[in-house]
């Protein structure tokens, strides 16, 4: 009787226990790989959609609206300056409300005389230049229809400061900034430069003294010269 054949050691292992087979094992080292694929692909991806990975730039904050509105904080408007101080204008003559008027900085005549309540109906608008910037301080006389300036109207009174006197011109040596301003091609800085000159040098004794102010060239001067008196 022949001899049986050597009992196989792993025949006494549960099937479940046994060792797997070589194709067993080349199935699961495929499956490891794969998965182990997956992971690096998904990993990937997640670092593209992030933009790489870069970091995000910090700008700095100059402490404006954003900062302040972030603080939770009442955020001013930039375009108001509640710094200006108002513009007191004394208003006179045929206006509803006689009186001082108290405007905002930029103001004009329009809104001094609409501050004063208007024109009374023997007002004279013609003789008003309403789109004259009004200065601090200054008197605003609103003439009647028929009535003629006083001879001090050099001072801005006489036509709602519209500059010229009784004879027709600005005396240099006596108006002040808003009866220069009406000058033609002369604003309130050019104003502010006559004054400042007759100031520095006295009175002036001709017109073609003009000339000597900062910012008066030869056009300015021909527009203006039979327009002022010294």
């Amino acid at each position: 009787m022949p001899a049986s054949p050597d009992p196989d050691p792993l025949d006494a292992l549960e099937p479940a226990s046994r060792r797997a087979g070589p194709r067993v094992r080349v199935a699961v080292g495929a499956a490891v790989v794969l998965f182990i694929a997956a992971v690096a692909v998904a990993a990937m991806l997640s670092f593209a959609a992030n933009g790489g990975g870069a970091q995000g730039t910090i700008a700095a904050n100059d402490g404006g609206t954003d900062a302040a509105a972030d603080a939770g904080g009442e955020v001013a408007d930039p375009a108001v300056d509640v710094d200006t101080p108002p513009l007191l204008v004394h208003v006179l003559g045929a206006v509803a409300r006689p009186g001082l008027v108290e405007l905002a900085s930029g103001a004009r005549v329009v809104d001094a005389v609409a501050a004063a309540g208007g024109f009374t109906p023997e007002a004279d608008p013609a003789g008003v230049n309403l789109a004259r910037p009004v200065v601090d301080g200054e008197q605003l006389v609103v003439l009647a229809i028929g009535q003629v300036p006083p001879p001090d109207a050099s001072s801005g009174a006489g036509a709602a400061g519209s500059g010229p006197t009784a004879d027709g011109v600005v005396h240099l040596n006596t108006a002040d900034l808003a009866a220069l301003d009406t000058l033609p091609r002369i604003g309130p800085a050019l104003a502010q430069r006559i004054i400042d000159w007759r100031e520095a040098n006295g009175p002036f004794t001709s017109v073609d003294q003009l000339l000597d102010v900062a910012g008066i060239g030869d056009a300015v001067f021909l527009g203006l010269a039979d327009k002022v008196a010294p």
